[in-house]
């Protein structure tokens, strides 16, 4: 099997709010986007994140269609974590997690968006 890409699709209650988020405050840009989805591709990453407006009839199948909110986490490693951070929180993003470190040598920060999904920026100060 040949991968050509990756992308993990969330359902939100607002689509645009989520997507907003991320293309503000990480760099995202909008691949496409109609009424109830939005696509997103960021230059540096090998993931899209697709954001679904909860219960959008394409959705399938119907019975799990509901919001990804819940738990949801969606962590991305950067060079700086630090760094990141104070950018973001600047920026007005509502943190979660001020920079912590694990003791196996994870720094990380973690911010939501309008839905509440979780986004978390890592750092490693200890390769795993």
């Amino acid at each position: 099997m040949q991968i050509n890409g990756t992308a993990l699709s969330l359902n939100v209650d607002d689509e645009v709010a989520s997507a907003e988020f991320a293309k503000r405050h990480l760099g995202f840009a909008e691949t496409m986007s109609a009424d109830g989805f939005v696509s997103l591709r960021h230059p540096d990453a090998a993931l899209d994140v697709i954001f679904l407006r909860t219960g959008l009839g394409t959705f399938k199948p119907a019975q799990i269609a509901g919001s990804a909110g819940q738990g949801m986490l969606l962590a991305f490693v950067v060079e700086d974590v630090d760094a990141e951070f104070a950018r973001l929180a600047a920026a007005g993003a509502a943190v979660i997690t001020a920079p912590e470190t694990e003791p196996w040598g994870e720094r990380y920060c973690q911010f939501a968006d309008p839905n509440g999904i979780v986004w978390q920026l890592v750092s490693w100060l200890e390769q795993p």
